[in-house]
């Protein structure tokens, strides 16, 4: 604890909360396994989780579709290589861009969101409430929440993944005369296995993150009007910091085993 007390704030704060936050996901794999299983409320948390964020990320989706082609044109127009940005892009998105883009929107909006719902409930005294009355409150709330998020963040990627391939087909007939047909077959078919199951296995991995995150913040929001504010920001800064890290390691584990 001395060595804790010597500590910057944020440092100290990071370290208890990473503490924290192992035995909250310790505690929700025994509870994944204990009845009842909210299936119902899991479809609700999905449907709810990924309608909100779909706009947003659409949006985003797009631009970074644009944007990368747009600048990229000129500098493989210099090296008579353009008939390539189409697999060039393509390989970005998938890869790095895409997964990583929406997590960090996923962070924002349903980290921030169910923090703050979990948060207000547990200033409000809900959440001992239901627990007094003998319901399961950290099954319904928590687990619920992070399957949800778990199954939801990849399928936001795979149709981010696919808004910022139109928006880079669009950018690329801005400037030249390319088909679909001949856009979608360079883009994909530039796409090996290295590229797609280690980005698409992240993506569960991101979608946890957002989810233990956002619900631990929320379920143990301090008493008090600032509580549900701390927990909602908290859980958008420690879910954008494991989304780095989760990439990080699985790039290095990538590199490790396919080479």
């Amino acid at each position: 604890m001395r060595i804790l007390d010597n500590m910057p704030v944020t440092i100290r704060q990071t370290l208890m909360d990473m503490g924290g936050i192992t035995s909250f996901t310790l505690q929700f794999s025994k509870d994944f396994f204990k009845p009842p299983f909210e299936a119902r409320e899991i479809l609700n948390q999905c449907y709810q989780l990924g309608y909100r964020s779909l706009f947003l990320v659409s949006i985003a989706g797009f631009i970074i579709g644009m944007v990368m082609t747009l600048q990229l044109r000129p500098t493989m127009l210099r090296f008579g290589s353009e008939a390539l940005l189409p697999s060039m892009v393509s390989i970005a998105i998938i890869r790095e861009i895409g997964p990583v883009l929406t997590a960090l929107i996923c962070a924002g909006k349903i980290a921030s969101g169910i923090g703050a719902v979990l948060g207000s409930m547990r200033v409000t005294e809900q959440i001992d409430a239901m627990t007094i009355s003998g319901a399961n409150a950290f099954n319904y709330l928590v687990v619920t929440r992070v399957i949800a998020t778990t199954l939801t963040v990849p399928l936001l990627v795979f149709y981010a993944d696919a808004i910022a391939l139109a928006g880079s087909f669009i950018a690329v007939n801005l400037n030249m005369n390319l088909n679909l047909t001949l856009f979608l077959s360079d883009a994909v078919g530039a796409l090996t296995f290295q590229d797609v199951v280690p980005a698409t296995i992240k993506t569960f991995f991101f979608g946890f993150a957002v989810g233990i995150v956002g619900c631990y913040q929320g379920y143990n929001a301090k008493r008090g009007t600032t509580g549900v504010g701390e927990a909602a920001n908290s859980a958008v800064v420690v879910a954008s910091l494991f989304i780095f890290i989760i990439d990080l390691f699985t790039v290095q584990i990538t590199q490790l085993f396919v080479g």
